[in-house]
């Protein structure tokens, strides 16, 4: 078949450096992979000089899905090695852009950048092969900047940082130098946050900006050399009405700091604190010292991210979803303990069973790196006395101090269990290693076990420092941020497949290193605002549910899981973050008061997590499972016009759907729910009112490798599809609407 040349046309503003580029899911476009993305060209031609266009082969009458993006195309580290590429903008559509060639030739004229059937829904790009380096001021602790010069003491100070690129050292052969694209592509913006507003990321004024008691400082460099960076912070004093030496071409400045970014990269540390001393301008003198506050981000290792979805600021409107707190509840701390143990597949499948959206978990590492769900930081080993005749004596360890094979076999406790005297019942004996109800199972195993259509909230762990000082389970060191959550992410995206996937956190940093590293699934900042509950936190990103808003615009959330107790106080700060562009979830032990939910349903919230759902909610699908069932009716006949009134459960495995109806039949003449592995459609009808007279399924297997599947009843359906990977042939006669009115089972492919 002869091509069709395709000429794609599109406008857009970009700086020195950049390109718009095409990506789309055929070889021609780059399958999806921006790092085979097709870069279009500026017509030098036209008087637009906006306009961007370039010519690929297609294949005639295939239909061809796409999006645009922009960014840089460097040249490749070694000679042959593959082109790097950056995303600086994206479009993130819902539904990509999409053509279907007919023509030999056609030319495509997409209008502007990021607006697609009149709607512009753009996104910032990920970490795709370059390093974000953020250097933050702010007083969470103490003030970041302390002179000791009498003449400033009483000064406030305005801070500017500067970028430099450091000297290449000619003698240096073995290092690769970098081309000038790589150093163009090295980039520093500033971003403010306070209670009141945010002012995300952009150039710094002349004399930067004046640092404040409630307001978030942070600089973000972008670079392809993270170990090759000079910065240096000038500060000035914040009266500028009078130059600090006269004639100075700088008015108000009083000194500097500099920063080697080696010095961070040799520290091995994801993140950390950094103490520079200020030298006066002039005399060269000590005058002070600076404290900043540093995290780095690197991007995911072994894993490319597509560009064929994202959800990443995707929020379908619907009801308040019911969230599944720890899966069916807290089992080990609140006034009313939930009947299954917390965070085990048994517990996640209980909620899910009783039409929770989507159960919340917590995500942590073991200590060889398997991620395992568990809620704390710490738990209880049962260890045994040499010469006491009291078998148990419980110690409190990390999680992160046992590998995944002890935390399965090891006689292990909740750490509540450190206040009853009696211990021997505080450990759960499970016959089966692999039993659904043993506690610390793997992200994993959790992927695998539940159906598909539940959506999973997970928690991802970290210590975080109260404002008294103290750490989460007394635990002042951790993982390396990046290790951790590389592993964590690689799973989730690997093993998740069609899931609705939440992340959430009550540290700031985990949210904006998880929207960093991909461009998928989105991320919820947890907060517990003002409480009577909870100590306060030392990060000052945490402490109101204000601040935790303009945080999660700034890095560009999907939204906020605030604490109930706060919304009741504020049932404003629900609109008031959604008039932000922010989804609103909310937490705590207050959120398990039916009264209170009906509340902030009325509030407007998104989501509610709370715990026990089965003391609320009968076994029933949850509203993705509804909308997936009404998708089916619409796009079957035969399914819209056999369902009445009477359907009473619906699930779902894999790709098959059961839906099972009421019926006066006693269990004893009901047939099994039958689970195929197969995606195929299946209808089938069991006319108990005329027969009890089981239909049976029949499978023979022929020369060819083929299924063929042969039903006693005239009323069976079977439609053409594959069962394990073999091809079927469906035999039978399609029933009358009439007569699937009485149906006992339904089944059909989702």
């Amino acid at each position: 078949m002869t091509p069709s040349q395709v000429t794609f046309e599109l406008r857009g503003a970009a700086l020195p450096g950049e390109v718009f580029a095409i990506c789309g899911d055929c070889d021609s476009l780059g399958n999806w992979n921006p790092q085979n993305a097709v870069a279009l060209h500026p017509d030098e031609e036209a008087n637009d000089c906006d306009l961007w266009k370039i010519t690929v082969a297609l294949n005639r009458g295939e239909p061809v899905h796409y999006r645009y993006f922009k960014g840089s195309f460097l040249e490749p580290k070694t000679i042959g090695g593959p082109c790097q590429v950056i995303v600086h903008k994206w479009e993130t559509h819902l539904q990509p852009r999409s053509i279907t060639p007919l023509e030999n030739e056609s030319i495509i004229d997409d209008g502007q950048f990021g607006v697609h059937n009149g709607v512009e829904t753009l996104d910032s790009g990920w970490l795709t092969c370059q390093t974000e380096i953020r250097l933050r001021l702010h007083y969470s602790e103490k003030p970041p900047v302390s002179i000791t010069k009498k003449k400033f003491k009483k000064s406030r100070f305005r801070v500017k940082l500067t970028l430099e690129g450091l000297e290449e050292d000619d003698d240096d052969q073995e290092k690769p130098s970098l081309t000038v694209l790589q150093k163009m592509s090295n980039t520093l913006e500033i971003s403010l946050i306070s209670d009141n507003e945010f002012k995300s990321r952009h150039s710094q004024p002349e004399c930067g900006y004046g640092l404040q008691p409630d307001r978030w400082t942070e600089y973000s460099i972008q670079t392809m050399e993270p170990d090759n960076l000079e910065l240096i912070f000038d500060f000035f004093e914040e009266d500028l009405s009078e130059p600090v030496v006269q004639g100075d071409a700088l008015p108000g400045h009083v000194g500097a700091a500099c920063l080697l970014s080696s010095s961070i990269a040799e520290s091995g540390k994801s993140g950390g604190i950094l103490t520079l001393p200020i030298m006066s301008r002039n005399s060269r003198k000590t005058i002070g010292k600076v404290r900043v506050d540093f995290i780095i981000i690197k991007p995911l290792p072994g894993y490319t991210c597509d560009m064929k979805s994202s959800f990443s600021k995707y929020w379908k409107p619907r009801i308040p979803l019911d969230v599944g707190h720890r899966g069916a509840g807290n089992s080990t701390t609140t006034a009313k303990l939930a009947k299954v143990q917390e965070n085990t597949i048994a517990s996640l499948r209980n909620a899910a069973s009783h039409g929770a959206a989507f159960v919340e978990f917590d995500v942590h590492l073991s200590k060889d790196f398997v991620p395992v769900v568990y809620h704390d930081l710490t738990c209880c080993m049962a260890m045994k006395k040499k010469f006491d005749a009291d078998p148990v004596e419980l110690f409190e360890i990390p999680v992160k101090e046992l590998t995944f094979d002890q935390l399965q076999l090891l006689k292990l406790a909740h750490v509540t269990a450190l206040k009853s005297k009696d211990h021997k019942d505080t450990f759960v004996e499970e016959e089966n290693f692999f039993s659904e109800n043993q506690p610390f199972p793997s992200l994993q195993m959790v992927l695998e076990s539940l159906p598909e259509d539940v959506g999973f909230n997970i928690e991802i762990k970290w210590i975080c420092q109260q404002r008294d000082g103290i750490w989460d389970g007394n635990l002042s060191t951790y993982f390396d941020m990046n290790l951790f959550l590389d592993i964590i992410l690689k799973t989730v995206l690997e093993k998740a497949g069609k899931r609705r996937i939440v992340f959430s956190s009550f540290d700031a940093d985990i949210c904006t290193m998880v929207r960093q590293k991909q461009n998928k699934y989105p991320i919820l900042f947890l907060t517990q605002g003002k409480s009577d509950t909870y100590p306060e936190l030392m990060d000052l990103r945490s402490r109101t549910t204000h601040i935790a808003m303009s945080f999660a615009q700034f890095e560009n959330l999907l939204g906020i899981n605030a604490h109930t107790e706060d919304l009741l106080r504020n049932p404003s700060y629900i609109q008031e973050a959604k008039s932000k562009g922010l989804v609103v979830f909310c937490w705590g032990d207050d959120t398990n008061d039916p009264e209170n939910r009906r509340k902030l349903k009325e509030f407007g919230i998104d989501g509610l997590v709370y715990d026990r759902i089965y003391d609320w909610m009968p076994e029933q699908p949850n509203v993705f499972q509804v909308e997936q069932l009404e998708r089916l009716k619409k796009e079957l006949p035969e399914l819209k016009s056999c369902l009445c009134p009477t359907v009473s459960h619906f699930v779902s495995s894999s790709s098959l759907i059961i839906i099972k109806e009421k019926s006066n039949i006693s269990e004893a003449s009901s047939p099994k729910e039958t689970f195929l592995d197969g995606a195929f459609h299946f209808l089938y009808r069991e006319d108990f009112c005329s027969s009890r007279k089981s239909h049976r399924l029949k499978r023979k297997q022929n020369k060819a490798s083929k299924l063929h599947w042969v039903s006693a009843s005239p009323t069976l359906l079977l439609s053409p599809g594959r069962v394990n990977g073999r091809q079927i042939r469906g035999e039978g006669t399609k029933p009358q609407p009439d007569c699937l009115q009485s149906s006992k089972y339904l089944c059909m492919t989702s």
